[in-house]
């Protein structure tokens, strides 16, 4: 999806969900996006850690934070890493699936 194509998919979303008007949207969209970025970026941190149970929980946070946008079909895969991280699997490769994540939504934070 492009960026604009984010966009316009959240700010419905955020408009029908929360019964936002537009002018609200505008005005909170900016700092969504930014807490966005910040939980993507602990859970790229959390990398280094080499603990799933650590990198579970930052999926965990990153996915409440894309439920919270309307996008269900990224939350998935930061639901996958948080279930993974969560049992402990170790043979799971998490720096693969945070990097997909990363691409996905990296068009919001241009």
């Amino acid at each position: 999806m492009s960026a604009q194509q984010l966009f316009d998919h959240i700010r419905r979303y955020l408009g029908e969900q929360f019964q936002l008007s537009p002018d609200q949207v505008k005005e909170m969209l900016p700092s969504f996006i930014t807490t966005l970025a910040t939980h993507m970026d602990n859970l790229e941190k959390s990398l280094g850690t080499g603990d799933p149970l650590v990198i579970g929980k930052a999926g965990h946070t990153i996915k409440g934070a894309l439920l919270n946008l309307g996008l269900t079909e990224y939350a998935e895969l930061a639901f996958r890493i948080e279930e993974n991280g969560k049992s402990g699997d170790t043979n799971t490769d998490y720096p693969a699936l945070v990097a997909s994540l990363r691409r996905m939504i990296e068009p919001l934070f241009r």
